[in-house]
């Protein structure tokens, strides 16, 4: 039976390794140059009792975990490296406004937005991420907008696609794409389902925001057994 990846002992299902990147979301032509890295992506929690991702590189190294309680709420996730060192925190903010009707006061949302942070910080978030109001009716997904106030980071991303069946990708500001999202097969071209899946993350993107953005499409459009708690901030 295959792996999830050769280099992860114990965990079964498929291959991995590099690919070149292109426009098109497929395997790039040699004359594209660019080289991006592959990641394997596995939803489920070295906890026994937790729910989160567990993230492989090209060689079987575990370079990214999210372990989340499956009981309880949580305020945050967070995402450590392959020794659970955080790297990245999330945290989700509401805004809201009260509307008088009759003698009750309802709250009507103006939309949902997740603060990614260095580490475990708590200020100076270095990205916003928003929630797309109409995914039914638009390929947008979510917009993604760097915090920091000099030119050189203002860039912002925007997620398109479908995460329900793994397929996005984050496409930046020119519709570049920068990272992507696909279904995992086998070497006999059989599907693994939904829960092992690629991330193909273009050179110069970092990696660990590009997994973030997974956790938070899970948070946003994942089935309800397997959403990852998030509360209010």
């Amino acid at each position: 039976m295959a792996r999830v990846h050769p280099g992860a002992r114990g965990i079964e299902l498929g291959d991995s390794g590099s690919v070149a990147f292109s426009k098109d979301g497929e395997t790039a032509q040699e004359e594209a140059g660019a080289v991006a890295s592959v990641l394997t992506v596995w939803r489920r929690s070295l906890l026994l009792n937790g729910n989160g991702f567990t993230v492989f590189d090209a060689k079987g190294k575990l370079v990214f975990r999210v372990d989340n309680y499956a009981s309880g709420s949580r305020t945050e996730v967070v995402l450590m490296d392959g020794v659970g060192e955080p790297l990245l925190t999330v945290r989700r903010k509401r805004s809201s406004i009260a509307l008088p009707l009759a003698t009750l006061t309802q709250k009507l949302s103006l939309g949902e937005q997740w603060m990614i942070y260095e580490g475990e910080d708590r200020a100076n978030p270095r990205f916003v991420v928003k929630r797309h109001l109409n995914p039914l009716y638009s390929r947008a997904l979510a917009r993604v907008t760097p915090c920091a106030s000099d030119a050189k980071s203002c860039q912002g991303y925007k997620v398109e696609g479908s995460y329900a069946q793994r397929r996005c990708a984050i496409l930046d500001d020119e519709r570049q794409r920068v990272v992507e999202m696909k279904r995992k097969e086998s070497a006999k071209g059989v599907s693994f389902g939904l829960d092992v899946f690629h991330l193909i993350v273009q050179p110069g993107f970092d990696a660990s925001v590009a997994m973030t953005i997974v956790l938070l499409l899970e948070q946003m459009f994942g089935s309800g057994a397997s959403l990852l708690k998030i509360g209010k901030s």
